[in-house]
């Protein structure tokens, strides 16, 4: 994703994207660390909807900085006469707004999760009924029963194929990147409908277990291991995390990169040459490449 704060992890700076305080509001656990006019606990909320963009703003115009996903919780801070919320992610602890009808008490403990790139949701145990809605990649259900091919949950029936169980981890986090090759890029997406740079690590990591945050400068100073040689780019390996300031690309193979990116709005693979060349022209160049551990170690 694409621009950063430039006081983000700055020694004993509280990053404000992940900081839920403003100058009139913060959660009650910020309490000595934030000035605000008033602190408050907040309270659980569940995102019912497929998916639900949290924005910079309560405008539906507002600036997109990220998407939760169906199944996921939200701490809410605070509602508006508008109708909408503002609040935190807990899956990666992102801060902003999102609409108040995205959201419900939390229900049942979800049980399976999204497999598939997408996949549709039937109001019965039949294919043949129209479509409810469509999911994407990560969201979360709570599965009830298993009626022949169909999973039932409380949204509808879901094909039990496109379902795993929430400790399912992919092997290979470069090949769920792959999946999305072709697909739209959008500024804040995380969905087969459209999505970033940061987006796609995050989603991809997601599904092979490792825990991820938003936005590519979080992800270069969390993520893996500085490579040796950096920023050369003679020792790439394949799965291994290219960084620009404000963009990040996965190793597809030594000479390759996979990114979304502006220049083909859209996920996709080129020589890894061609994409530093160009971003360089744009005044940019690579700044870390970080390698991330084998699946499976600690």
């Amino acid at each position: 994703m694409g621009a950063e704060d430039a006081s983000a992890g700055a020694a004993g700076v509280l990053d404000p994207r992940v900081t839920p305080a403003r100058a009139d509001l913060a959660a009650a656990h910020l309490r000595g660390k934030v000035v605000a006019a008033r602190f408050v606990q907040g309270w659980q909320r569940e995102v019912v909807e497929a998916q639900a963009p949290l924005r910079r703003a309560p405008a539906h115009d507002a600036p997109l900085d990220t998407e939760a996903l169906k199944g996921e919780r939200v701490t809410v801070y605070e509602t508006n006469d508008e109708g909408w919320c503002w609040g935190q992610l807990a899956a990666d602890g992102y801060v902003g707004w999102l609409s108040a009808n995205a959201l419900a008490e939390p229900g049942p403990a979800p049980t399976h999760k999204v497999t598939a790139l997408r996949t549709l949701v039937f109001p019965g145990p039949s294919i043949k009924l129209p479509p409810r809605e469509a999911l994407s990649l990560g969201c979360r259900l709570a599965v009830s029963r298993i009626e022949g091919e169909l999973a039932a949950t409380a949204s509808g029936h879901v094909p039990a194929s496109h379902l795993g169980a929430l400790d399912h981890v992919e092997p290979d986090f470069v090949a769920v990147a792959g999946r999305f090759l072709g697909q739209p890029y959008l500024w804040g997406g995380k969905t087969s409908l459209g999505l970033d740079c940061s987006g796609l690590v995050q989603v991809a990591l997601n599904a092979a277990g490792m825990d991820c945050p938003r936005d590519s400068d979080m992800q270069e100073r969390a993520l893996g291991m500085a490579v040796e040689g950096a920023p050369d780019l003679a020792n790439l390996r394949r799965g291994d995390l290219v960084f620009w300031a404000g963009h990040v690309g996965i190793a597809w193979d030594a000479r390759h990169l996979l990114h979304a990116n502006a220049f083909h709005m859209a996920v996709a693979i080129e020589p890894i040459v061609e994409a530093v060349r160009r971003i360089a022209q744009a005044g940019g160049n690579v700044r870390a490449l970080r390698r991330l551990p084998p699946a499976g170690a600690d």
